[in-house]
């Protein structure tokens, strides 16, 4: 089965470069790997050939829109569309992923699921401490140091860092109550599925936008699957200039309306038409 990982990012080449670096440090690599640019700059573009030239085996290519405002679905449909792959893994270019993520999102890969895992938070000041060294070693990734980084605020926070084997923290992921919320950040889908409801909207700005895709894929019959603990990423503080309370509200409302509609299908999506 053919995998692709696509990675959103804009204008945050410094947070990429780390994603990147947790990305080629995978025990099993995806087949391709691509960047879903929603309208960055020339140093993204230098990030990304640096990362393509350095791995020449991953398949890497950049997938690139001009810049028009927050349009991340617009190019997370354009990667989804052009990708060759069977299986689709997506993240953010903020967050960090331990060397067993890809292998985790297979071992839960079905044609009638998607999968979410879950986020470790750092602030600013534990995000400038990171370094691609830190990466490479798996060091921000290990309880002691995100402990003594303020990463661990909370109890449910202290089992994404696994505390237990991993048949105890496959247990807490079935077990655990929680919301089958698509996370664009760590989230993953069979192509064909994601195909079978257009994409994502692309009217949806920031702010939830990437929760309605996943409330039309389980009105399609192609359930949702939470990996609380053995899918955890580590999330670098950016600022958030784009956000806008109202559209926020809007999201939510069009987040409910699809869910209480039955909606499986955008117009606005991958094809522009009406199902």
């Amino acid at each position: 089965m053919r995998t692709e990982l696509i990675v959103a990012t804009y204008e945050n080449p410094r947070a990429l470069s780390l994603c990147l670096a947790s990305v080629a440090r995978q025990k099993t690599l995806p087949d391709g790997i691509a960047i879903a640019d929603d309208g960055s700059g020339p140093a993204t573009a230098t990030v990304v050939r640096a990362f393509a030239d350095a791995h020449p085996g991953l398949g890497v290519r950049h997938v690139w829109h001009e810049d028009r405002g927050f349009q991340k679905n617009a190019i997370l449909n354009r990667a989804i569309a052009t990708s060759e792959a069977a299986f689709l893994l997506f993240l953010d270019g903020d967050v960090l992923i331990r060397p067993d993520f890809v292998t985790r999102h297979l071992e839960l890969s079905r044609p009638d699921r998607w999968t979410s895992g879950s986020l470790i938070r750092l602030d600013a000041a534990a995000t400038a401490a990171v370094t691609e060294p830190l990466v490479a070693s798996g060091e921000v990734f290990r309880r002691d140091w995100l402990r003594a980084h303020r990463a661990i605020d909370r109890f449910g926070t202290w089992l994404k860092t696994r505390p237990f084997p991993k048949p105890g923290m496959a247990a807490l992921d079935r077990l655990t109550p929680v919301q089958r919320a698509w996370g664009g950040s760590n989230a993953s889908a069979f192509r064909a599925a994601l195909l079978a409801v257009n994409g994502f909207d692309e009217t949806m700005r920031y702010g939830g936008e990437d929760k309605e895709l996943g409330v039309r894929l389980t009105n399609a019959g192609i359930r949702g699957q939470h990996s609380r603990y053995l899918a955890s990423v580590v999330h670098l503080d950016h600022a958030r200039g784009y956000v806008d309370p109202a559209i926020v509200r809007a999201n939510k409302e069009k987040v409910r309306a699809a869910r209480r509609l039955g909606v499986t299908w955008t117009p606005s999506g991958i094809e522009k038409r009406t199902a």
